[in-house]
């Protein structure tokens, strides 16, 4: 039997209910608390209201009647308040943030540069500022390869390592779009102006440092010309040489190169090892003459003081003296011959030798005692004082008798 079926009695059986009977105004009749059917919307709204005005001390509406809609706006308008507050209190907490010790933060305040922020706990409004970090402390590096054509018409293949720091945070934001990519075509323009200008034998052996140098100087002022916040911390040619094409052509003229300087040093190894050499033995050989120099003159001058000496004392005694300069040269005479000649009897031819050499050595290459030997050598030095005094004393002789 349907729900709604005509001749129902003027009951309305609606599936939702447990048999009772529901009126058009929604009220139910015939007291059925058994409904089951879902709750109205409006009634579950009230609900939810009067709970939350009940938590923030606001009053509850009735079901009805003039009093129910004036809880509902007083309601509505303490949620609407809340609900601005809790939002005020997240967007405050969105703003803050930390810039660490190798950044800085550039602070955008609605597209326009407003300032440079240091590192630290930062707060700037959510939605109207726009903060960008910046390493101002990190080298970056970038890499550029590239064939180019030397002074002298020869084609090179050069790779360069560019070594860069972002000194200005404000100019590397906001002066160029993309600063790196300028840095790639400045260092194109740069690496190619030092290298036209340079031939290349420089280019591929002594003249890298140079070239490095100069590509630095220069690409530093295109990143200041173009307000770019760039500063070159450094320019390191990592490798220069001829094409793939050429290269063991190049490869044997370096070689060459190589052999031509080596013999080179070695020639200067030599020649400094000989011209110091030959100077000392020149200096030694002058320090030798200079002091032969000196002997000779100190001798010469000390034979005339001896002489004029002499001279003095043989103007005083003349005979004495003539005397005394025989026996001393007769002394020096006798000492240095190994034979001494002795006149046995005055007038006499006979001639005796005594080889006192002889017998010294004689005396020397026994191994007889020392006591043995000792005695012959004092006998030979008093025979040689013998046979001088007896010189001596026919020399006056001879020259009394000359007298």
């Amino acid at each position: 039997m349907a729900w709604n079926e005509p001749g129902g009695n003027g009951k309305n059986h609606d599936p939702w209910s447990g048999g009772g009977d529901k009126n058009p105004g929604g009220g139910k009749r015939n007291g059925g608390n058994n409904d089951q059917g879902p709750p109205d919307l409006d009634e579950a709204l009230q609900k939810l209201q009067d709970r939350l005005n009940g938590l923030f001390g606001g009053k509850k509406g009735g079901s009805g009647g003039t009093g129910s809609s004036g809880g509902g706006k007083g309601g509505s308008f303490t949620l609407v308040g809340i609900v601005a507050v809790l939002a005020l209190v997240v967007w405050a907490g969105m703003g803050f943030y930390t810039v660490d010790q190798q950044e800085r933060g550039v602070v955008l305040r609605l597209g326009k540069f407003h300032s440079v922020v240091n590192p630290g706990l930062q707060w700037n409004p959510p939605l109207i500022d726009e903060v960008n970090k910046v390493n101002v402390t990190r080298v970056r590096i970038h890499d550029h390869r590239a064939l180019m054509l030397t002074e002298d018409e020869n084609i090179v293949d050069v790779d360069i390592s560019v070594q860069y720091v972002a000194e200005n945070p404000e100019f590397f934001t906001l002066k160029v779009r993309s600063p790196e990519d300028s840095l790639g075509q400045a260092s194109e323009a740069a690496l190619r102006q030092v290298v036209g200008g340079s031939d290349m034998n420089s280019i591929l052996t002594e003249g890298r440092q140079v070239m490095a140098i100069s590509v630095q100087e220069r690409l530093q002022r295109h990143m200041d010309n173009y307000e770019t916040g760039i500063r070159i911390s450094g320019v390191n040619v990592r490798n220069a040489q001829a094409p793939s094409q050429v290269q063991d052509a190049f490869d044997d003229v370096i070689k060459a190169r190589e052999d031509e300087q080596r013999s080179k040093n070695e020639a200067e190894a030599y020649a400094n090892s000989v011209v110091p050499e030959a100077r000392g033995n020149a200096q030694r050989m002058f320090e030798e003459a200079s002091a032969y120099r000196e002997e000779v003159v100190a001798r010469a001058n000390g034979e005339s003081q001896r002489f004029l000496a002499l001279l003095t004392e043989y103007r005083q005694a003349p005979d004495v003296t003539r005397e005394r300069l025989y026996i001393d040269m007769m002394q020096n005479v006798l000492t240095n011959t190994p034979k001494v000649l002795m006149d046995v009897e005055s007038g006499s031819n006979n001639v005796m030798f005594l080889p006192l050499d002889k017998l010294m050595e004689q005396q020397r290459g026994t191994s007889g005692a020392s006591t043995r030997s000792s005695s012959a050598e004092m006998n030979l030095r008093q025979l040689n004082d013998q046979v001088t005094e007896q010189a001596r004393n026919r020399q006056a002789g001879s020259l009394r008798e000359g007298r």
